[in-house]
């Protein structure tokens, strides 16, 4: 596989991104349509498609107002949720003085404010940067990738989060993450009410209804868990290259992941939202393979594909 070029590569991610990103938003409103489109075909007479697009333009800012309270919630409790997710804790400057010189040097190098610097103790080798603005910007290291790398590979491995943090990866991840949410909230709502009986009844075309709004919640569930997955890979691939160009040492970044290919898992993170945010997947039950189905499904891109490409630079 012949690598095409560090900024071809950025580019052509970048533009991935933002047009999966799009397709949260686009998919949520196609599937409130269809939901009133077969709905015309669960009631006594058969309503006609510019009734349907009524029904839709007037339901459409009580989903616009319930998705952006969401957001908002969602949005301001992200940092506190994947702290407590991962024990993340800060690493104080005494305790650590060649990690603070590393993420300086680089940040100095960028023009950056330097993030916040956590550790995870942890002996498994793993890394992620979180935070949406400079207020809340973070990087977490393990113990163990912070005592097993070299200053090369571990500056490396520093140089793929500040990518995140200056690509504001964190925050494309989070608004995927929430539109997820909403999919899945709406799904198990809806299938709890309908196992206990609380709607449906009563009605002559309320379980018809409800039926329908079951199905689309869960193709919606569906499809937006592949746009997740599909981002978080994308971004992954991003932050790599901009690793190789921040430190001119793409091999160190190959020489890292290697080693954290070994052991990534991190035994605190339970939640796979939270282990697409990590440099590896931590969650031990993750097998990659780069042509199958399950690959649909992965956080991460394979981490020999990774270093395939590092090694091309």
């Amino acid at each position: 596989m012949k690598y095409f070029g560090l900024q071809s590569q950025i580019w052509r991610n970048n533009t991935n991104s933002v047009l999966i990103l799009v397709m949260f938003p686009v998919v949520f409103f196609c599937l409130t349509w269809l939901f009133f489109f077969f709905l015309s075909f669960n009631s006594e007479v058969h309503r006609s498609i510019s009734q349907v697009n009524r029904s839709f333009f007037m339901t459409a800012p009580f989903i616009i107002i319930g998705v952006g309270v969401w957001f908002i919630i969602a949005w301001f409790s992200h940092s506190a949720m994947i702290n407590a997710a991962t024990d993340s804790k800060p690493l104080e400057r005494n305790e650590n003085k060649r990690v603070y010189n590393l993420v300086e040097n680089l940040c100095i190098a960028t023009g950056m404010t330097t993030p916040k610097i956590n550790i995870i103790e942890d002996d498994s080798l793993n890394a992620f940067a979180s935070g949406i603005n400079p207020g809340t910007f973070s990087i977490s290291l393990s113990r163990g990738i912070i005592e097993k790398l070299n200053d090369e590979e571990l500056e490396a491995v520093i140089a793929h989060e500040l990518t995140h943090i200056r690509n504001r990866d964190v925050r494309l991840l989070i608004i995927s993450i929430i539109f997820v949410g909403i999919f899945a909230f709406i799904s198990q709502a809806i299938f709890r009410s309908l196992q206990f009986g609380r709607i449906g009844r009563g009605k002559k075309d309320g379980g018809g209804a409800v039926i329908i709004a079951l199905l689309l919640a869960l193709v919606g569930l569906l499809i937006s868990t592949l746009f997740r997955f599909a981002l978080s890979r994308k971004r992954e691939y991003l932050a790599d290259a901009g690793s190789a160009e921040l430190t001119h040492r793409p091999l160190a970044l190959a020489s890292a992941l290697r080693k954290i290919s070994v052991d990534p898992t991190i035994e605190a993170v339970k939640r796979k939202d939270i282990a697409q945010l990590f440099i590896e997947n931590p969650q031990v039950e993750e097998k990659k393979s780069a042509f199958s189905l399950n690959s649909l499904f992965e956080t991460h891109p394979p981490i020999s594909k990774r270093i395939q490409l590092l090694e091309q630079f």
